[in-house]
């Protein structure tokens, strides 16, 4: 009787081993499909952004930046949101509306921002100048721009037949991180006005993007140029609107980096211009026809923020530092403030990664293919001019 039980022993055993092996392994295919559709679904989520940028135009930085999320198919654009800096709110609307048009993207709504920054105004900058010493450049501000906020002139690309939503630019980015929350990239390449009016509006706003990608700030740049050498903390986007920026800079985002002067001047567009001037793509069309590249009109600026948010491994260092901007109303009005953790004052700031050194021809090889690819989901493009 005893012999029995123990070949019914062993038997049951070599049964429960082979059901438990069986078992194992279906759980370890469950497992391994689960990961697989996990990689393939995470690898299809595009980004959400949001494109804040003051829109000069044709051609240019600001429109080249633009083109980078328009042409990227890891990119769902949400909107493009526009904010006076480099020129007027208004003729910027018109240059990004005929860009949309051009490119057959009208399905992307363009937002009207800000036309003047919160505290700082013209009358006053020119004021500093005699007091301070020249600026080399004011954007909207410039001597030679004699242009009205409000007007629009016929454009050299043709004059837009579609018109931006009524919706004003920081209500609509509001609106979208609380229906895509953690999800939406808020990207700004100009001035920081609108994006500091969001986080005035709604206390939430910052906490609720997954993350602020900017083009802003200069640290130590390496060059000869008038624009720095003096003034190496000086740099456009935080200079025209200190108070935005700092509003900006020390909300509560869940992670900031931005493209300094210092990453920006290492590379040059010119080559991206020639490698492209063949291709038959609107984009490389577009560009080639109306970007100007001399001087400092050459340098990657806003390209660079936007290519390195896709494709982050171009940062080849960084620094990791508090950032903030001098407020007070003297010489050094609108320059970036950093330090470092042993340095940090007792204020509720942010650190940020600032993009120091770059990868540059990993950076020309993602534009020249970015530039030269069919424009996803164009609908009906309008022809170039011909002049």
């Amino acid at each position: 009787m005893t012999k029995n039980i123990n070949v019914i022993g062993k038997e049951g055993a070599h049964l429960m081993l082979s059901n438990l092996l069986r078992s194992w392994s279906s759980n370890l295919l469950t497992i391994a499909f689960s990961l697989a559709f996990t990689i393939a679904s995470n690898a299809q989520v595009p980004h959400y952004i949001i494109a804040d940028q003051d829109a000069s135009g044709p051609g240019g930085s600001d429109m080249a930046s633009l083109l980078i999320f328009l042409q990227s198919p890891k990119v769902n654009l949400l909107g493009i949101t526009i904010v006076t800096g480099d020129n007027w709110r208004d003729v910027e609307i018109a240059h990004t509306l005929r860009l949309l048009e051009l490119t057959g993207r009208t399905d992307v709504k363009v937002y009207p921002g800000a036309a003047f920054p919160l505290v700082r105004t013209q009358a006053w900058t020119n004021l500093s100048q005699q007091i301070y010493g020249k600026i080399n450049y004011m954007g909207a501000w410039n001597q030679e721009n004699k242009q009205a906020w409000d007007e629009v002139p016929s454009l050299e690309e043709g004059n837009p037949t579609t018109k931006p939503s009524v919706e004003d630019a920081a209500h609509f980015m509001v609106r979208m991180v609380h229906q895509y929350p953690h999800q939406v990239t808020i990207y700004g390449a100009g001035p920081l006005t609108n994006i500091a009016i969001a986080i005035r509006l709604d206390p939430h706003f910052a906490e609720l993007a997954q993350q602020l990608v900017i083009m802003g700030g200069s640290l130590n740049p390496q060059t000869e140029s008038e624009e720095w050498i003096n003034t190496p903390r000086r740099e456009f986007n935080i200079w025209f609107d200190p108070e935005a920026a700092s509003i900006t800079l020390t909300a509560p985002w869940a992670k900031i980096t931005t493209t300094t002067i210092d990453a920006s001047i290492q590379a040059h567009l010119s080559p991206v211009l020639h490698a492209i001037a063949q291709s038959q793509s609107i984009p490389a069309r577009y560009l080639v026809k109306y970007a100007h590249h001399d001087g400092d009109l050459d340098y990657v600026w806003d390209e660079l923020a936007a290519i390195t948010l896709l494709d982050t491994a171009i940062t080849r260092r960084e620094r990791y530092v508090y950032m903030d901007v001098n407020l007070n109303h003297g010489p050094a009005y609108g320059d970036l403030l950093t330090w470092s953790d042993s340095r940090k004052p007792q204020l509720p700031l942010q650190k940020v990664h600032a993009q120091i050194d770059i990868d540059v021809p990993r950076l020309q090889k993602d534009l020249i293919e970015l530039f030269t690819s069919p424009t996803p989901n164009a609908q009906n493009p309008v022809p170039l001019p011909a002049h």
